[in-house]
């Protein structure tokens, strides 16, 4: 069992940047794929960002392009959110997914098998 614990939220003035941290308890998988959700209130939870085991492959949501970087150290178990130019609507709570293999359906909450509790990330305008 792959349990992720997620850091590095908090408060932050637009335009601020923050990196959130997703530490995995267990080696993650070879060949599988790590992301990032987040969830604002009232709203469904929507997929952010996601790297492949090599982190040389990253995709994300429209959104974010060009402010967020997703990244992984493997000899670390850690995924990275490194989260610049930050806006008021994306204050939400981040979480970090894992999947032992890879799949197309990536940006699919409901294709991961391991979850983390979330950090709340507030943005103040």
């Amino acid at each position: 069992q792959v349990q992720l614990v997620e850091s590095g939220g908090g408060l932050v003035q637009a335009g601020g940047s923050l990196r959130l941290s997703c530490v995995a308890s267990a080696r993650t998988f070879s060949g599988g794929i790590m992301s990032w959700f987040r969830q604002a209130p009232g709203k469904e939870r929507e997929f952010v960002a996601a790297v492949s085991w090599t982190g040389r492959t990253t995709y994300y949501t429209d959104s974010v392009k060009g402010r967020f970087t997703i990244s992984r150290d493997n000899a670390k178990d850690t995924v990275y959110l490194h989260m610049n130019g930050l806006k008021p609507e994306d204050t939400a709570v981040y979480s970090c997914a894992a999947r032992k293999s890879y799949l197309d359906t990536y940006y699919e909450a409901y294709e991961y098998e391991y979850w983390g509790q979330g950090t709340q990330v507030t943005v103040s305008s």
